[in-house]
């Protein structure tokens, strides 16, 4: 089911320095977890929204696609579907948009939906196989909170926190992209960085580059010993790795570089950043898309210029 709808998009800010940022409040969207870029449009899904928002080029909402039937303006935490991730993938017959629950609480968000870029059309489907599965694989606590993909197939990001200070990477290969509740997953783990100083930070979101071979991966702390409750929101960072396609064959993964989101400009302090995708890439210069949910029922969006070397 297709609905359009206009929400007004307020600037926060636009600034010109060593790393050109854009700064736009989603006044009324809740709860961006998930961003994703294709020709020229940007789609962004909130763990507790009903629908899909649409952005073209200039940050603009020009459509949206409805998921859920509901006259709140956010989804029931208890019940809702907490989709946290988002990401397009080819097929013979075009591009199709997919979107995952993060499994953290059974029933209720064991689910998917794949989109027809084309037709806008829907499909739902179950994901209880695929998350038992993961937990065969020494997942202790599945939550599933970013999802990019690669030449071969699929990546997902399972987020730990305090009381399971862990993160891991789950590839899916490209045969299961239409059977992904049945899908054979590869766990790889993401090792903390040394020295390891800092309070334990959760994996957000994913992005990988076919054009240089790096991952984009945005992490965040927040006090909380669970994968139900919120807290106070610290600060998030932006991991990048290097020829990750040979490196993800070995099991295991690191950050060739760190950067601390806040320490680029202020408009990051205390945003809970949730997803990132690339939307172009340069010599030493790099403009990605991140979205932050703060759990007051908007989203902000941000698009940065980096040099990722």
């Amino acid at each position: 089911m297709l609905s359009i709808f206009f929400i007004p998009i307020v600037f926060a800010c636009c600034r010109s320095n060593e790393h050109p940022i854009e700064i736009k409040i989603l006044a009324n969207y809740p709860s961006a977890s998930g961003i994703e870029y294709f020709d020229n449009t940007f789609y962004i899904i909130g763990d507790d929204a009903k629908s899909i928002l649409i952005l073209n080029n200039d940050l603009n909402a020009v459509d949206s696609i409805q998921l859920y039937n509901s006259n709140e303006y956010r989804l029931t935490k208890a019940t809702k579907p907490d989709l946290e991730s988002i990401t397009t993938f080819h097929t013979t017959n075009g591009y199709r948009l997919l979107i995952l629950g993060s499994g953290s609480l059974s029933p209720y968000r064991n689910t998917g939906w794949m989109i027809d870029l084309k037709t806008k059309q829907a499909v739902n489907f179950r994901l209880d196989t695929l998350y038992q599965h993961l937990t065969s694989l020494g997942i202790r606590e599945v939550n599933i909170e970013g999802i990019c993909a690669l030449p071969s197939g699929l990546l997902l990001a399972n987020r730990g926190h305090m009381g399971y200070p862990e993160n891991n990477l789950l590839f899916i290969d490209s045969s299961f992209y239409f059977n992904l509740n049945n899908a054979v997953a590869r766990r790889i783990i993401i090792e903390k960085p040394l020295p390891d100083t800092s309070a334990f930070s959760g994996i957000s979101g994913l992005s990988y580059s076919t054009k240089t071979d790096r991952l984009y991966l945005t992490l965040s702390t927040e006090q909380t010993s669970s994968t139900y409750t919120d807290g106070p929101i610290g600060n998030s960072l932006l991991w990048i790795i290097n020829d990750f396609s040979e490196k993800m064959n070995t099991g295991k993964v690191a950050p060739d570089r760190i950067i601390e989101l806040n320490k680029i400009d202020t408009g990051f302090k205390n945003q809970k950043i949730e997803s990132i995708c690339v939307l172009s890439e340069r010599t030493n210069k790099t403009q990605l898309a991140m979205v932050a949910d703060n759990d007051n029922g908007s989203s902000t969006l941000f698009k940065i210029t980096i040099n990722p070397n």
